[in-house]
């Protein structure tokens, strides 16, 4: 899990300061040669993480405590949870994961203790037209219109599972799981849900905007820090858990 206002994304960026580069150097000091590692999910910049997975190949013998010595060099910002081994050597974090689960947290009372942790919003919404768009969601498969330009996609079709928006104490927080999300597309999701819940469109609207498939007609206004991915799931007996010490 990691602060992602600490970094300049995930994904490997040159020499700037990314997840996977912190993971790289980590990994390459214990190992004393240079290692790659492969992320399940890419976030971007400001994004947090509650849970995301990377593997990396190795044909050395782990014979220490990977998660203490790693956790011992990465920042403070970044932290192992825990280590698997694959069951298959073909895992790929990626690419076998078969869903994925995003949370944007909202709060309208200032709070200097929620800064970079949710999006401060203090605008009067309407909770019934949240509802509303968060189950249109639910009827789509072909989501082109909330994928940034330049994003790579090979198909715009993601199956979601979960679309919700639920009261949490004092914040308000939009739910959303699939087996795949497209480049930018959860905020694009929340900023025009909310852009519609302050009554600045209808629900006509939003079904619009959906079918247009056209990502100008949508709205990707809201901060990368409001946003946590919080679950990657896997086939069962895909990965094993590993305690402590790891020996091949």
């Amino acid at each position: 899990m990691y602060d992602g206002t600490k970094f300049h994304g995930s994904q490997i960026q040159g020499e700037q300061v990314t997840v996977q580069l912190e993971l790289n150097k980590a990994l390459s000091i214990l190992f004393r040669t240079p290692m790659s590692t492969y992320g399940a999910s890419r976030t971007d910049e400001g994004v947090h993480a509650l849970c995301n997975f990377y593997h990396f190949d190795t044909e050395e013998e782990l014979d220490f405590d990977l998660k203490y010595k790693c956790n011992s060099i990465l920042p403070g910002s970044l932290c192992i949870k825990q280590v698997y081994l694959a069951a298959n050597p073909s895992f790929n974090a990626r690419f076998d994961a078969t869903g994925r689960r995003y949370r944007y947290r909202i709060y309208t009372a200032k709070n200097p203790f929620l800064l970079n942790r949710a999006m401060y919003y203090p605008y009067t919404l309407n909770h019934e037209l949240l509802r509303q768009t968060a189950a249109i969601i639910m009827e789509h498969e072909h989501f082109e219109s909330f994928s940034k330009r330049k994003a790579q996609s090979k198909t715009f079709i993601c199956n979601i599972a979960e679309s919700y928006w639920e009261q949490a104490g004092e914040e308000l927080h939009y739910v959303v799981a699939a087996n795949r999300f497209l480049r930018g597309m959860v905020r694009g999701l929340v900023g025009t849900q909310l852009h519609i819940a302050r009554e600045k469109g209808s629900i006509d609207d939003f079904r619009k905007i959906l079918a247009v498939r056209d990502c100008t007609k949508a709205f990707f206004d809201v901060p990368g820090h409001g946003l946590y991915l919080e679950q990657i799931v896997y086939p069962d007996g895909m990965l094993v858990e590993v305690n402590t010490r790891l020996t091949m």
